[in-house]
């Protein structure tokens, strides 16, 4: 503490008299400590970002040598937002609910909310989990509007839809993450090696996960770009992800679109062929998300904080290609994704044999980004329209607003220390057309195919 020269004389003698022998009064003492165990939790803060920035002791040691352990804090602070995460460390709220059930589909979309619990995410929040895998998405919504699931593992573009009453009761949906980006295929039986020409798909017979699926849309997109109606050229048949390599093999259907392990399993066990990576179609799309109801939300809002920590510090860790074999071991075993590990490392490093004799090396394969692009939102309803699962006006802006929530999500990442972007919507390229959010209706208005037959 510092004392104005007028006050410093008469002090000196009752400053020699405080019990730890430092010059300072027993009052000073106590208001010193108050404040040193105030900056405590800020200090181990910024230490535990030191080391994550340089995790190398020996060049952590050289470079608070070089700059002094004063510059490299300022600097820290500088880029990360230590006032908001000392205040979050102090005051997460008492959790109104500390055991939780959560719904899943046994697929590598769900990776860092599966994740999240061998890696210990859940229980650094307090939390008590109970992961129960799910067989099929129908089942993951009626769980969930029923009670049974506390949140669960959803398509991205399920919260829309049943916020819109579409497949089920109307009930308001939120959606504050998104859990992985890409991470899916097109593939084809192994007997059609010789058709990789689109055009030649007239009469096949593909399965889709769920109606309300980027599986659906972009499937749909694609052979649409191709000139085929897929209400009519084509059959589609919502199938559960699990049971797809089993009807490919039996040659019950042609092909699948769907999430991953079973695009690789299906090459593993010889009976399939990746035809396209949905990344080829649009790079970055939204597949998987963590979702609950309003109800939920409102009911437990520390409990829904703290699950919001959670999953999102589990998916950036999941996102660090570093982690991932690591990651690929924790959710191999019965209790979550059940598959060979062979498989798995295939899909989440990237590289992979694709069935038609190549090894391909494709990083951006699968990747895990948390932020909700109210953008992405907007598409997904003009695929809803486009193809008659809406005839409805939509109120994209408002819905997409409302379900996918990019400005919380954004606080609560800064609250973590992650950058997360600016904006809440961005132009997005689906197969070399630009999507402009702002602008969905004219959007709709320029497909030639874009009616349900």
């Amino acid at each position: 503490m510092q004392s104005t020269p007028e006050s410093h004389e008469p002090d000196q003698r009752l400053r020699l008299r405080c019990g730890c022998g430092l010059p300072h009064t027993v009052a000073e003492h106590i208001a010193d400590a108050a404040a040193s165990e105030e900056s405590t939790g800020l200090a181990l803060l910024e230490e535990s970002l030191l080391k994550a920035l340089l995790p190398q002791a020996p060049v952590r040691r050289a470079f608070l040598k070089a700059v002094g352990r004063r510059t490299a804090m300022a600097a820290i602070a500088s880029l990360f937002p230590m006032a908001s995460l000392q205040a979050m460390a102090q005051d997460k709220g008492k959790l109104e609910k500390s055991e939780l059930k959560i719904g899943f589909l046994p697929i590598t979309c769900a990776t860092p909310l599966v994740a999240a619990d061998p890696l210990g995410f859940y229980a650094r929040e307090g939390l008590k989990v109970t992961l129960n895998r799910t067989a099929g998405w129908a089942v993951v919504r009626d769980k969930t509007l029923a009670g049974e699931f506390d949140a669960a593992h959803m398509l991205s573009p399920m919260p829309l839809a049943i916020s819109m009453g579409l497949g089920a009761n109307a009930t308001p949906m939120v959606m504050p993450a998104i859990e992985n980006v890409n991470g899916n295929a097109i593939t084809l039986h192994v007997k059609h090696k010789d058709k990789r020409d689109p055009k030649q798909w007239k009469g096949m017979r593909f399965a889709i996960p769920f109606d309300y699926s980027m599986h659906n849309f972009l499937l749909r997109y694609y052979l649409a770009e191709n000139g085929l109606n897929p209400d009519t050229d084509v059959q589609l048949r919502v199938m559960a992800p699990p049971d797809m390599v089993a009807n490919l093999r039996a040659e019950s259907i042609d092909g699948f679109i769907v999430a991953e392990p079973f695009n690789q399993r299906a090459v593993f066990d010889g009976v399939g062929f990746i035809h396209t990576l949905t990344s080829e179609i649009w790079d970055n799309h939204p597949c998987c998300a963590f979702a609950a109801t309003r109800g939920f939300v409102d009911t437990n809002p520390n409990t829904f904080a703290a699950l919001f920590r959670a999953i999102v510090s589990s998916t950036l860790h999941c996102s660090k290609m570093e982690n991932r074999k690591d990651v690929a071991n924790a959710i191999a075993g019965p209790n979550y994704l059940n598959q060979p590990i062979t498989v798995l490392e295939q899909v989440l490093l990237g590289r992979f044999a694709d069935g038609l004799g190549a090894v391909r090396n494709e990083p951006n394969r699968i990747n895990f980004d948390p932020f909700p692009w109210q953008s992405m939102a907007v598409w997904m309803l003009t695929q809803m329209k486009r193809w008659g699962y809406v005839k409805q006006d939509i109120q994209y802006a408002q819905l997409a607003e409302q379900v996918f929530l990019a400005t919380d999500a954004r606080r609560r990442m800064s609250e973590l220390g992650f950058t997360a972007p600016t904006a809440n919507s961005k132009t997005h390229v689906i197969m070399g057309k630009t999507f402009d959010p702002a602008q969905p209706e004219a959007y709709l208005k320029s497909f030639a195919i874009a009616s349900r037959g």
